[in-house]
Parts: structure tokens; C-alpha cells; sequence
């Protein structure tokens, strides 16, 4: 019986062995070679531009059951970089009785302002925006002479905002971070490293986070999302001298390294909003860096919760500080934007759409009650 057994087994085995080199056969090996490889690889570096299409739809409901006169904000693409990023034309169709692209005066972030008339009873908007975009790297061991900062640009990236102050605790903190640091880079490099391994993605955070660092740091809680803590990261890079922004922008597709939480995994977008950072540092301009993305692959990536020595944490680690992968659009860069029109409290950032009814702002965190989606396509040139 044992060696009739032995004898079934073997032939089992011959016949599976047999199958399995059919189906290799018959698949490239190209095939095998990616689906063994492990997704530990995020290094994005400059290429190809690659055009993508972003259509958003307001169909604006009443606020808490109240209707009345209506106006929206929308945020259209108005940063431009000539190495990553370059926005093309918005159009619109709309019922409004009037819709104006606003610029705000500070940081020239673009919105289209639009008005409906009393009593319109179905306020709707379509935006289409196109803009190109790729992957960006800096290569630290190849400094160059970008064209400096103005005078003007440079107060501007090194002075506090409602919610981004530069001194009291945000200075002590970053003195600290930097103590015995002589360069800018040594400088930047650490507070990046210092807010990687200090603070956490909190996934019970409404939206990105409201930016408020203040209270951040006094809380000694340092969880919250893009929003709060790439300001953090801004804050205390300032604070240390060294002129930086935040950017406000929306993931518009996968990433190409196959990082599920650091892409938009469907054509419909309306909740993948994500601010990114930048530095200006002398001999290389503005520099790519993201370390709230670091902790999102922390929390997010499969499995989630992952450690981190984990493969793929620290791929992202090691890329975020310098580079950032093309697969997203940056809105703007600007702080306290008053709403033109509105009699309502400045934002702290535009990266949502705005409305409101009757005077009672919509919650923007709340694309189903508000009633807008966003919908992202890659289209040719």
C-alpha cells in the first residue's frame, strides 16, 4: 500500500511538473520575472511628459436643507515649473450667470468664481483642465546655478502663514533638529528625517488635515495627514531659514512603481487630494520632497502597518527626499486664500472645491452632500 501510494504521488507529480512547463511555454518570461519581482522599487526620475485630462462636476445642493443664492470655488492648475509640470487650458459649461477665473493676489492660486442667479434651481458647473506633467529627481552629487531667488520670492517661502508660524515652538523645534547641522542640505535632510520618524499617518484625519503645526507640535500628538504634516515639515524648514512651500494639488493616477497608496487607483479622483513640499536649496534650486507620503506608505501599503525596515518604506524614504513620481496636479502653492465674494473665513489652503448657499459654506470634505465628483483620464498630446 506504501508503494502504491509512493508510485500515485510520483505520477502526480510528474504530471504537475509537466503542466507547469506548458504554462511557462506558453507565458513570456518577461511575465515571470515582474510577477516574482517584489515591489520594493520607487525611484522616480525625469522622462517622458505625459498629458492628462481633469474633468470636475459641481451640481451644488442646498446647505443644510436651506436653498438660496449660490456661488463655488473651484481650484484650476495654475502652478507652473518647466521641469515637471505645465498646466494647458480649462474650459467650462455651466447655468451660472456669471463664472470668472480669479487669481489670488498673494500667490496667484486660480479659481474659476462661479455665480448663480436667485432661484436657479439645479446650480451646475463642468470644468475640463489639461495639463502635462512628469517625474522630477534631484542628483545631490551634480550641484548647478539655477537663476536665484528673487528678493521678493525669498521673503515669501521663508515667512509664517495663519497656520505655519516660524517661531515659538516651530523655531525651538527645528533648532533643535539642526543643531550641529552646517548646510542647508545637512539641514533639510535631518528635519525630513526628524518629521519620517516623529509623526504618523492618522487615518480618523478628515480630508489632508487642516495644517494647523502649532498646534501640532503643542499637542505632542504628531499624527494628521499630507496636509499637516508636509506643513510641519514647511514650518520648520523655514524656521530654520531656508525658503520653503507647500503644494496643492490631486493624484490623477497609478504610480508606475506599483505602490498602491501613493497613486489614484480609479479614474474617479474626488477624494484623492495630496499636498507635496518643496525646499529651495542653493546649487539646486527647488527640491522635490514629500515625507507624509513616506508615512502613508507606512500605514497604507499592503499589508498596512508595516514596519519601518520594511522594503518598500524604505525605497520611498529614500527617493521622497529629492524626487517625486509625475502621476499628480499641483493647483497651487498658496496660503490664507480669501474667497472673492465671500463673507466667509479664509481657507487655509485651496485644494478642494468651495461653494455656498444662502452664506452657509458647504462641507468640501463631502463630495456626495456637496454633490461633486472629479474624474481623471490620460489623454495624447
Amino acid at each position: 500500500m506504501i508503494g502504491n501510494n509512493n508510485m500515485t504521488s510520483r505520477r502526480e507529480f510528474l504530471k504537475a511538473g509537466a503542466a507547469l512547463a506548458a504554462v511557462a511555454a506558453a507565458v513570456p518570461h518577461q511575465a515571470f520575472a515582474q510577477a516574482a519581482a517584489p515591489v520594493a522599487v520607487f525611484a522616480p526620475s525625469p522622462g517622458k511628459w505625459r498629458n492628462f485630462e481633469v474633468v470636475t462636476t459641481l451640481d451644488v445642493a442646498p446647505v443644510d436643507g436651506k436653498a438660496g443664492p449660490a456661488q463655488a470655488w473651484v481650484p484650476l492648475p495654475s502652478y507652473t515649473a518647466a521641469d515637471w509640470f505645465k498646466p494647458g487650458e480649462s474650459t467650462w459649461k455651466t447655468n451660472a450667470a456669471t463664472a470668472k477665473v480669479e487669481k489670488d493676489p498673494h500667490y496667484g492660486a486660480e479659481m474659476l468664481h462661479l455665480v448663480w442667479a436667485e432661484g436657479e434651481a439645479s446650480p451646475t458647473v463642468e470644468i475640463v483642465s489639461k495639463f502635462s506633467t512628469r517625474d522630477r529627481a534631484t542628483d545631490f552629487s551634480k550641484p548647478s546655478t539655477p537663476a536665484p531667488l528673487s528678493a521678493e520670492e525669498r521673503a515669501a517661502f521663508l515667512k509664517a502663514t495663519d497656520l505655519i508660524p516660524v517661531d515659538g515652538i516651530v523655531k525651538a523645534t527645528s533648532d533643535k533638529i539642526t543643531a550641529g547641522k552646517t548646510s542647508d542640505v545637512e539641514k533639510t535632510r535631518a528635519i525630513y528625517e526628524w518629521v519620517v520618524e516623529n509623526t504618523y499617518r492618522n487615518a480618523a484625519t478628515r480630508g489632508c488635515g487642516t495644517g494647523d503645526v502649532a498646534s501640532l507640535l503643542a499637542s505632542g500628538n504628531l499624527g494628521g495627514k499630507c496636509a499637516d504634516l508636509n506643513a510641519l515639515f514647511v514650518g520648520l524648514v523655514r524656521a530654520a531659514g531656508i525658503p520653503a512651500r507647500d503644494l496643492y494639488g490631486i493624484r490623477v493616477a497609478p504610480s508606475a512603481f506599483g505602490y498602491k497608496s501613493l497613486g489614484a487607483n480609479s479614474p474617479t479622483i474626488s477624494k484623492a487630494q495630496h499636498c507635496r513640499a518643496e525646499v529651495w536649496l542653493d546649487g539646486f534650486g527647488w527640491v522635490a520632497t514629500d515625507p507624509a507620503d513616506v508615512r502613508k506608505v507606512v500605514l497604507e501599503e499592503p499589508p498596512g502597518k508595516n514596519p519601518m525596515d520594511d522594503a518598500k518604506v524604505l525605497a520611498a524614504r529614500k527617493a521622497l527626499f529629492g524626487s517625486w513620481e509625475g502621476n499628480w496636479l499641483a493647483y497651487n502653492d498658496g496660503h490664507d486664500i480669501a474667497l472673492p465674494g465671500s463673507n466667509g473665513p479664509k481657507l487655509g489652503f485651496l485644494m478642494y472645491p468651495q461653494a455656498e448657499v444662502a452664506s452657509l459654506r458647504h462641507d468640501c470634505l463631502d463630495p456626495d452632500t456637496f454633490k461633486y465628483t472629479i474624474k481623471a483620464s490620460e489623454i495624447s498630446a
